[in-house]
């Protein structure tokens, strides 16, 4: 049986936020839009620069950090610091990203939105009011490991970098995490939820895999 390989399209970091853009800017209504990737792809930067685009053709942007959305230490450390199993699974509140920021920002939803929850710095609540998202408005949750989950997002972009990768490029006080990400790639299947996928060994020069 012959085997298809998937096709790869090299772009740029700039040429990928508008392809973004522009798909979202292609649907009606409120969008919730994920940038997932680990940390070295930049996944918040690239958000900030989809952002950017869709500002400047009129869609009012809404950037969320993930990371602004762990549990508290006490649960989230419940089994140390470096605990890969529980960084995959434990650390982000999902319950509080959906009941907060993403069931409201539903087409249908409130729009009545928390646009950051708990300060992992100084693990507690951040004391921000709610904000009011127009019907247009487009939420991009950039962070790492947040698909596979079920959450209710509309579109999905996968940052996707290998494992041999992400040795190289983990920060020293992050290479306890790369057990995660292996696991998450190997039985999360993000690639099989996100709408895009982009190689980024070298998050300079990704490409998009069809």
């Amino acid at each position: 049986m012959a085997v298809v390989s998937a096709a790869i399209t090299p772009t740029t970091r700039d040429a990928l936020a508008a392809r973004i853009a522009e798909s979202a800017l292609r649907r009606d209504g409120r969008v919730r839009l994920v940038v997932d990737g680990p940390p070295p792809t930049d996944p918040l930067g690239l958000a900030g620069s989809v952002a950017d685009v869709l500002r400047a053709a009129g869609r009012p942007p809404v950037v969320v950090d993930a990371g602004d959305w762990l549990r508290p230490a006490s649960v989230r450390l419940e089994y140390g610091r470096t605990d890969p199993d529980m960084y995959l699974a434990g650390w982000l509140d999902e319950g509080a990203l959906r009941r907060e920021l993403l069931e409201p920002a539903d087409p249908a939803g409130s729009g009545r939105v928390l646009r950051r929850f708990h300060d992992a710095g100084r693990d507690r609540a951040f004391r921000d009011g709610y904000l009011e998202l127009s019907d247009g408005a487009v939420v991009l949750v950039a962070g790492t490991l947040l698909l596979g989950r079920g959450l209710p997002f509309d579109m999905a972009v996968h940052l996707r970098m290998s494992a041999a990768a992400l040795q190289r490029r983990l920060p020293e006080d992050l290479a306890w995490t790369a057990a995660a990400y292996e696991r998450y790639e190997a039985e999360w299947f993000p690639a099989e939820a996100a709408d895009l996928v982009v190689l980024s060994d070298h998050p300079e020069r990704p490409a998009i895999r069809r």
